[in-house]
């Protein structure tokens, strides 16, 4: 099978099975007696949610190993626990196939056979590349997105989805920091990544939040499990005239476990029990969900020291709205802001009215989230609780600033609902 080896992608193989123990989770080794028949059967999603995947590439270190009999068997069980998961399928067809005779490459279905399916097979090929891809280029131990400067204790999960990979990556925001607990193949945009229009079948760049928790019972079954809207567009998606909405995390339809890394109208899929597993853990409104071509990792100290420049404006931003001088306040905002719709003239008014109520108390931001931004220009995503000396509640507030040369201007700030 050394032709099947190469078309997997072997050298990827060859890599994984010398530290299979540490990137396969424990949970994921399958302990039921092999089958003589491949039927579905009742899967408990709490303890499979997440797992299929890390099963899959077992079966592949067992066929990189020569170990054919125990990856058939492995693969006997992955695909009755999940009969619709078709790449699991195809590599099962090819190990039964493999009994019979030499097989020259994945799928490696005759000629006569493939009628039509030659656009699915190519499509399977390409999503087992991209899972070996996201498996060999793991994040460096201890890292995080780039994005990420600094979480709030609100912000108890955050998400950040690297597109090159086709990959979803989960995080915790524990006490020692953020924590990476899970990763995810995901598909996206069949027209790619960068969306600009609606209906263009592009996936959008940027920071996002997710905005609710959709209840399966009310949508088509074409979303599988359920459905996790993003705030697209964003503020800065708006400035730059991007159109579109309806871009959510969503999950398969049924019989089908997951897709082609490059299928969706834009969104970003999951296989359901993947989905479902999310659901159940982040939450709305305050989970961060960072859309990237390609993410940069950093350690968290790199990560802080690259926002200490901007929290040092932060910084004077909230010493000039203590002093309460208004002129000195507003030299922070750009002249194109808008603030739903109000322009930076038509907003002076409730500013001005904040500050008088405010009486030259200083102000002190509390839970503050600092999200970074990247591409043609720099942008910080800033979240944080305002709260007046001497008061014991305040606001939560969100800015959007613009890096114009050397300086930052604020071109959104609104409350938070």
């Amino acid at each position: 099978m050394k032709r099947y080896f190469s078309v997997l992608g072997f050298s990827v193989f060859v890599a994984l099975t010398s530290t299979a123990q540490a990137t396969i989770p424990k949970k994921a080794v399958s302990t039921s007696s092999p089958a003589s028949a491949v039927t579905p059967k009742k899967v408990d999603r709490t303890v499979d949610a997440g797992l299929a995947e890390a099963r899959l590439i077992e079966v592949y270190i067992l066929i990189a190993r020569a170990k054919n009999q125990e990856a058939l068997a492995k693969a006997t069980r992955l695909v009755q626990d999940f009969p619709h998961f078709q790449l699991a399928q195809l590599v099962y067809g090819d190990l039964l196939s493999a009994r019979m005779r030499p097989i020259q490459r994945m799928g490696d279905v005759p000629d006569h056979l493939l009628k039509d399916s030659s656009v699915l097979l190519n499509h399977l090929r390409d999503e087992s590349q991209i899972r070996l891809k996201a498996l060999r280029e793991r994040p460096p131990p201890g890292t995080i997105p780039s994005q990420f400067l600094a979480l709030s204790p609100r912000n108890k999960h955050a998400i950040a989805v690297d597109a090159s990979r086709s990959r979803l990556y989960l995080f915790e925001n524990r006490p020692q920091g953020l924590t990476l607990v899970a990763d995810y193949y995901i598909s996206v945009g069949k027209a790619g990544i960068e969306k600009y229009a609606e209906g263009d079948a592009r996936t959008p760049l940027g920071v996002y939040f997710i905005t609710s928790n959709l209840d399966p019972k009310s949508l088509k079954t074409f979303y599988g499990s359920g459905a996790l809207p993003l705030n697209y567009p964003n503020v800065l998606d708006t400035m730059r005239g991007k159109t579109g909405s309806g871009i959510w995390l969503h999950g398969t339809p049924p019989g089908q476990f997951s897709r082609a890394p490059l299928a969706t109208d834009g969104c970003v899929v999951l296989s359901n029990p993947d989905l479902e597993q999310i659901v159940r853990t982040v939450e709305i409104r305050t989970t961060p969900v960072v859309i990237s071509q390609r993410l940069q990792w950093l350690t968290p100290d790199n990560a802080r020291s690259h926002g200490k420049p901007f929290e040092d404006v932060l910084s004077a931003w909230q010493r000039a709205k203590s002093s309460g001088s208004l002129d000195k306040l507003l030299s922070f905002y750009a002249q194109d802001f808008n603030s739903n719709g109000k322009t930076l003239r038509e907003w002076t008014p409730a500013l001005r009215s904040e500050m008088e109520k405010a009486r030259g108390r200083a102000i002190e931001l509390k839970d503050l989230s600092l999200l970074r931004w990247t591409d043609t220009a720099e942008t910080m995503v800033v979240t944080f609780g305002e709260v007046t000396d001497g008061t014991r509640f305040g606001t939560t507030k969100r800015q959007y600033w613009l890096r114009q040369g050397k300086q930052w201007k604020i071109f959104y700030e609104g409350v938070v609902g």
